[in-house]
Protein backbone atom coordinates (compact mmCIF):
# COMPACT_ATOMS: atom_id res chain seq x y z
CA UNK A 1 0.00 0.00 0.00
CA UNK A 2 1.41 3.37 -1.01
CA UNK A 3 0.94 6.63 0.85
CA UNK A 4 -2.31 8.43 0.08
CA UNK A 5 -2.84 12.14 -0.42
CA UNK A 6 -6.45 11.67 0.77
CA UNK A 7 -5.82 11.80 4.52
CA UNK A 8 -9.54 12.11 5.33
CA UNK A 9 -10.48 8.75 3.79
CA UNK A 10 -7.27 7.25 5.17
CA UNK A 11 -8.45 8.23 8.68
CA UNK A 12 -11.64 6.22 8.06
CA UNK A 13 -9.59 3.20 6.93
CA UNK A 14 -7.23 3.52 9.89
CA UNK A 15 -10.20 3.52 12.25
CA UNK A 16 -11.59 0.37 10.61
CA UNK A 17 -8.18 -1.27 11.03
CA UNK A 18 -7.99 -0.23 14.68
CA UNK A 19 -11.46 -1.63 15.43
CA UNK A 20 -10.58 -4.97 13.83
CA UNK A 21 -7.31 -5.17 15.79
CA UNK A 22 -8.39 -3.73 19.15
CA UNK A 23 -12.20 -3.73 19.28
CA UNK A 24 -14.15 -5.52 21.97
CA UNK A 25 -16.21 -8.54 20.92
CA UNK A 26 -19.85 -7.69 21.58
CA UNK A 27 -23.22 -9.31 20.89
CA UNK A 28 -25.70 -7.17 18.98
CA UNK A 29 -29.37 -6.84 18.10
CA UNK A 30 -28.99 -8.69 14.79
CA UNK A 31 -27.23 -11.74 16.26
CA UNK A 32 -24.23 -11.25 13.96
CA UNK A 33 -21.71 -10.00 16.54
CA UNK A 34 -19.33 -7.07 16.26
CA UNK A 35 -15.93 -5.75 17.24
CA UNK A 36 -16.50 -2.34 18.78
CA UNK A 37 -14.80 0.79 20.09
CA UNK A 38 -16.57 3.62 21.89
CA UNK A 39 -16.14 7.28 20.91
CA UNK A 40 -13.00 7.16 18.75
CA UNK A 41 -11.51 10.41 17.38
CA UNK A 42 -13.82 12.38 15.11
CA UNK A 43 -13.69 12.03 11.35
CA UNK A 44 -13.50 15.40 9.56
CA UNK A 45 -14.14 16.17 5.91
CA UNK A 46 -13.48 19.44 4.06
CA UNK A 47 -16.48 20.30 1.88
CA UNK A 48 -15.04 23.40 0.24
CA UNK A 49 -14.52 23.73 -3.52
CA UNK A 50 -17.41 21.34 -4.24
CA UNK A 51 -15.54 18.43 -2.63
CA UNK A 52 -17.86 15.49 -1.92
CA UNK A 53 -16.57 12.83 0.53
CA UNK A 54 -17.74 9.77 -1.37
CA UNK A 55 -15.29 7.04 -0.40
CA UNK A 56 -13.03 5.87 -3.20
CA UNK A 57 -11.65 2.61 -1.78
CA UNK A 58 -14.95 1.03 -2.78
CA UNK A 59 -17.80 2.31 -4.90
CA UNK A 60 -20.47 3.96 -2.73
CA UNK A 61 -24.10 3.79 -3.87
CA UNK A 62 -24.48 7.51 -4.59
CA UNK A 63 -27.90 7.05 -6.19
CA UNK A 64 -29.09 5.59 -2.90
CA UNK A 65 -27.51 8.41 -0.87
CA UNK A 66 -29.29 11.11 -2.89
CA UNK A 67 -32.70 9.43 -3.13
CA UNK A 68 -32.74 8.53 0.58
CA UNK A 69 -31.82 12.07 1.62
CA UNK A 70 -34.52 13.59 -0.59
CA UNK A 71 -36.95 11.07 0.97
CA UNK A 72 -35.92 12.27 4.45
CA UNK A 73 -36.33 15.91 3.40
CA UNK A 74 -39.81 15.14 2.10
CA UNK A 75 -40.69 13.72 5.53
CA UNK A 76 -41.63 10.38 4.01
CA UNK A 77 -41.63 7.11 5.97
CA UNK A 78 -42.79 4.82 3.15
CA UNK A 79 -39.93 2.50 2.13
CA UNK A 80 -41.80 1.42 -1.01
CA UNK A 81 -41.25 4.90 -2.50
CA UNK A 82 -37.50 4.30 -2.32
CA UNK A 83 -37.80 0.73 -3.62
CA UNK A 84 -39.62 2.05 -6.69
CA UNK A 85 -36.51 4.13 -7.47
CA UNK A 86 -34.22 1.11 -7.14
CA UNK A 87 -33.09 1.97 -3.62
CA UNK A 88 -33.87 -1.09 -1.52
CA UNK A 89 -31.86 -0.31 1.63
CA UNK A 90 -34.97 -0.09 3.85
CA UNK A 91 -36.77 -3.15 2.49
CA UNK A 92 -35.55 -5.46 5.26
CA UNK A 93 -36.78 -3.16 8.03
CA UNK A 94 -40.09 -2.62 6.24
CA UNK A 95 -40.81 -6.27 5.44
CA UNK A 96 -43.94 -7.97 6.73
CA UNK A 97 -41.82 -10.43 8.73
CA UNK A 98 -39.75 -7.68 10.39
CA UNK A 99 -42.73 -5.49 11.25
CA UNK A 100 -44.58 -8.48 12.70
CA UNK A 101 -41.52 -9.33 14.81
CA UNK A 102 -41.90 -5.89 16.43
CA UNK A 103 -45.60 -6.41 17.06
CA UNK A 104 -46.56 -3.91 14.35
CA UNK A 105 -49.13 -6.24 12.79
CA UNK A 106 -51.47 -3.46 11.68
CA UNK A 107 -48.72 -1.57 9.88
CA UNK A 108 -48.72 -2.10 6.12
CA UNK A 109 -45.56 -3.45 4.53
CA UNK A 110 -43.07 -0.68 3.86
CA UNK A 111 -44.48 1.64 6.56
CA UNK A 112 -41.44 2.28 8.77
CA UNK A 113 -43.20 4.44 11.34
CA UNK A 114 -41.97 7.87 12.51
CA UNK A 115 -38.34 7.49 11.42
CA UNK A 116 -35.88 10.19 10.31
CA UNK A 117 -37.91 12.23 7.85
CA UNK A 118 -40.94 12.39 10.14
CA UNK A 119 -38.80 13.60 13.05
CA UNK A 120 -37.02 16.19 10.86
CA UNK A 121 -40.25 17.69 9.51
CA UNK A 122 -43.02 16.80 12.04
CA UNK A 123 -41.34 16.28 15.42
CA UNK A 124 -43.98 15.76 18.13
CA UNK A 125 -46.90 15.11 15.78
CA UNK A 126 -48.97 11.99 16.41
CA UNK A 127 -47.98 9.29 13.91
CA UNK A 128 -50.77 7.28 12.31
CA UNK A 129 -49.36 5.76 9.14
CA UNK A 130 -47.13 6.61 6.20
CA UNK A 131 -50.08 7.64 4.01
CA UNK A 132 -51.40 10.37 6.32
CA UNK A 133 -50.86 14.03 5.38
CA UNK A 134 -48.96 15.69 8.24
CA UNK A 135 -48.75 19.16 6.69
CA UNK A 136 -48.51 21.80 9.39
CA UNK A 137 -48.29 19.24 12.19
CA UNK A 138 -45.45 18.97 14.68
CA UNK A 139 -42.21 20.95 14.62
CA UNK A 140 -40.50 21.34 11.26
CA UNK A 141 -36.92 21.20 12.54
CA UNK A 142 -35.35 21.39 9.10
CA UNK A 143 -37.27 24.57 8.24
CA UNK A 144 -36.29 25.99 11.63
CA UNK A 145 -32.60 25.27 10.96
CA UNK A 146 -32.81 27.13 7.66
CA UNK A 147 -34.70 30.06 9.22
CA UNK A 148 -32.07 30.43 11.95
CA UNK A 149 -29.22 30.28 9.45
CA UNK A 150 -30.84 33.11 7.51
CA UNK A 151 -31.85 35.31 10.46
CA UNK A 152 -29.48 34.48 13.33
CA UNK A 153 -26.49 32.48 12.04
CA UNK A 154 -24.55 32.93 15.30
CA UNK A 155 -27.24 30.97 17.16
CA UNK A 156 -25.90 28.04 19.21
CA UNK A 157 -29.18 26.15 18.85
CA UNK A 158 -29.16 25.41 15.12
CA UNK A 159 -29.89 21.76 15.79
CA UNK A 160 -31.95 18.94 14.29
CA UNK A 161 -32.66 15.78 16.29
CA UNK A 162 -34.21 12.47 15.29
CA UNK A 163 -34.06 11.12 18.87
CA UNK A 164 -37.64 11.01 20.15
CA UNK A 165 -38.09 8.20 22.74
CA UNK A 166 -41.92 8.33 22.93
CA UNK A 167 -42.02 7.40 19.24
CA UNK A 168 -39.58 4.46 19.49
CA UNK A 169 -42.30 1.78 19.86
CA UNK A 170 -43.78 2.94 16.54
CA UNK A 171 -40.46 2.90 14.64
CA UNK A 172 -39.15 -0.01 12.61
CA UNK A 173 -35.70 1.10 13.78
CA UNK A 174 -34.70 3.87 16.22
CA UNK A 175 -32.34 6.40 14.62
CA UNK A 176 -28.62 5.63 14.37
CA UNK A 177 -27.61 9.13 13.21
CA UNK A 178 -29.48 11.03 15.85
CA UNK A 179 -28.39 14.65 16.18
CA UNK A 180 -26.75 17.28 14.01
CA UNK A 181 -25.71 20.87 14.71
CA UNK A 182 -24.86 23.55 12.18
CA UNK A 183 -22.26 26.27 12.64
CA UNK A 184 -21.51 29.30 10.48
CA UNK A 185 -17.98 30.62 10.16
CA UNK A 186 -17.51 34.19 8.94
CA UNK A 187 -14.13 34.38 7.17
CA UNK A 188 -12.33 37.68 6.83
CA UNK A 189 -10.44 39.00 3.85
CA UNK A 190 -6.73 39.66 4.31
CA UNK A 191 -5.84 43.08 5.78
CA UNK A 192 -5.31 45.89 3.29
CA UNK A 193 -1.59 45.89 2.43
CA UNK A 194 -1.41 49.71 2.57
CA UNK A 195 -3.42 50.50 5.69
CA UNK A 196 -3.16 47.23 7.60
CA UNK A 197 -6.87 47.52 8.36
CA UNK A 198 -9.27 44.66 7.87
CA UNK A 199 -10.98 45.02 4.52
CA UNK A 200 -14.73 44.57 4.27
CA UNK A 201 -15.20 40.89 3.53
CA UNK A 202 -16.34 39.73 0.11
CA UNK A 203 -16.29 36.08 1.09
CA UNK A 204 -19.45 34.12 1.81
CA UNK A 205 -19.99 32.61 5.27
CA UNK A 206 -19.12 28.93 5.53
CA UNK A 207 -21.60 26.35 6.79
CA UNK A 208 -20.36 23.32 8.74
CA UNK A 209 -22.27 20.35 10.14
CA UNK A 210 -21.47 18.23 13.19
CA UNK A 211 -23.22 14.84 13.42
CA UNK A 212 -23.47 12.61 16.47
CA UNK A 213 -24.15 9.00 15.50
CA UNK A 214 -24.92 6.56 18.32
CA UNK A 215 -24.49 3.34 16.31
CA UNK A 216 -21.89 3.28 13.55
CA UNK A 217 -21.64 0.35 11.13
CA UNK A 218 -18.24 1.11 9.65
CA UNK A 219 -18.51 -1.27 6.72
CA UNK A 220 -21.87 -0.34 5.21
CA UNK A 221 -23.51 2.48 7.13
CA UNK A 222 -20.80 5.04 7.86
CA UNK A 223 -19.66 5.62 4.24
CA UNK A 224 -23.32 6.24 3.38
CA UNK A 225 -23.84 8.54 6.39
CA UNK A 226 -20.75 10.62 5.58
CA UNK A 227 -21.97 11.24 2.04
CA UNK A 228 -25.57 11.90 3.15
CA UNK A 229 -24.78 14.59 5.73
CA UNK A 230 -22.19 16.17 3.44
CA UNK A 231 -24.92 16.43 0.80
CA UNK A 232 -27.43 17.80 3.30
CA UNK A 233 -24.90 20.49 4.26
CA UNK A 234 -24.40 21.39 0.61
CA UNK A 235 -28.14 21.60 -0.01
CA UNK A 236 -28.77 23.83 3.00
CA UNK A 237 -25.75 25.99 2.13
CA UNK A 238 -27.22 26.61 -1.32
CA UNK A 239 -30.61 27.60 0.10
CA UNK A 240 -29.09 30.07 2.60
CA UNK A 241 -26.46 31.39 0.14
CA UNK A 242 -23.37 30.18 1.97
CA UNK A 243 -20.28 28.22 1.06
CA UNK A 244 -19.49 24.89 2.68
CA UNK A 245 -17.02 24.42 5.50
CA UNK A 246 -16.63 20.97 7.07
CA UNK A 247 -18.59 17.85 7.91
CA UNK A 248 -17.51 16.55 11.32
CA UNK A 249 -18.56 13.03 12.33
CA UNK A 250 -18.70 12.11 16.03
CA UNK A 251 -19.14 8.38 16.54
CA UNK A 252 -20.49 6.52 19.59
CA UNK A 253 -20.60 2.70 19.43
CA UNK A 254 -18.29 2.35 16.45
CA UNK A 255 -18.27 -1.23 15.19
CA UNK A 256 -17.38 -3.71 12.51
CA UNK A 257 -19.69 -6.67 12.00
CA UNK A 258 -17.76 -9.94 12.22
CA UNK A 259 -18.92 -10.97 8.75
CA UNK A 260 -17.56 -7.68 7.30
CA UNK A 261 -13.98 -8.11 8.55
CA UNK A 262 -12.62 -9.92 5.48
CA UNK A 263 -14.18 -7.42 3.08
CA UNK A 264 -12.93 -4.46 5.10
CA UNK A 265 -9.41 -5.85 5.20
CA UNK A 266 -9.48 -5.87 1.41
CA UNK A 267 -10.65 -2.26 1.42
CA UNK A 268 -8.04 -1.20 4.00
CA UNK A 269 -5.28 -2.41 1.65
CA UNK A 270 -6.41 -0.01 -1.06
CA UNK A 271 -4.88 3.46 -1.38
CA UNK A 272 -7.53 6.21 -1.28
CA UNK A 273 -7.89 8.40 -4.34
CA UNK A 274 -9.07 12.00 -4.45
CA UNK A 275 -12.70 12.64 -3.57
CA UNK A 276 -15.05 13.59 -6.41
CA UNK A 277 -16.86 16.88 -6.88
CA UNK A 278 -20.59 17.41 -6.43
CA UNK A 279 -22.31 20.39 -7.98
CA UNK A 280 -25.85 21.58 -8.52
CA UNK A 281 -26.57 21.84 -12.23
CA UNK A 282 -26.13 25.41 -13.41
CA UNK A 283 -29.54 25.66 -15.05
CA UNK A 284 -31.24 24.74 -11.75
CA UNK A 285 -29.32 26.90 -9.29
CA UNK A 286 -31.56 29.96 -9.58
CA UNK A 287 -34.72 27.84 -9.49
CA UNK A 288 -33.93 26.17 -6.17
CA UNK A 289 -35.11 28.61 -3.51
CA UNK A 290 -36.29 26.13 -0.87
CA UNK A 291 -34.96 22.86 0.57
CA UNK A 292 -38.11 21.24 -0.87
CA UNK A 293 -37.23 22.28 -4.43
CA UNK A 294 -34.38 19.80 -4.86
CA UNK A 295 -34.75 16.86 -7.25
CA UNK A 296 -32.51 13.88 -7.88
CA UNK A 297 -31.59 15.21 -11.32
CA UNK A 298 -30.24 18.47 -9.85
CA UNK A 299 -26.98 16.91 -8.68
CA UNK A 300 -23.91 16.15 -10.76
CA UNK A 301 -21.02 14.06 -9.43
CA UNK A 302 -17.79 14.36 -11.40
CA UNK A 303 -14.27 12.92 -11.20
CA UNK A 304 -15.40 9.90 -9.17
CA UNK A 305 -12.87 7.16 -9.76
CA UNK A 306 -13.46 4.50 -7.09
CA UNK A 307 -12.14 0.99 -6.78
CA UNK A 308 -14.67 -1.78 -7.55
CA UNK A 309 -17.53 -2.45 -5.12
CA UNK A 310 -16.99 -4.73 -2.12
CA UNK A 311 -20.02 -6.74 -1.09
CA UNK A 312 -21.04 -6.75 2.56
CA UNK A 313 -24.22 -8.23 3.98
CA UNK A 314 -26.64 -5.82 5.66
CA UNK A 315 -27.67 -7.00 9.12
CA UNK A 316 -31.35 -6.41 9.92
Amino acid sequence: MTASSNSEEQAYLDLCSRIIAQGEHRPDRTGTGTKSLFAPPQLRFDLSNDTFPLLTTKRVFSKGVIHELLWFVKGSTDASLLSEKGVKIWEGNGSRQFLDSLGLHDRREGDLGPVYGFQWRHFGAEYKDCDTDYSGKGVDQLADVIKKLKTNPHDRRIIMSAWNPPDFPKMALPPCHVFCQFYVNFPNDLPDSNTGKQAKTTLKPKLSCLLYQRSCDMGLGVPFNIASYALLTKMIAHVVDMDCGEFIHTLGDTHVYLDHIEALQEQINRTPRQFPKLTIKEERKDQIKSIDDFKYEDFEISDYNPYPPIKMKMSV
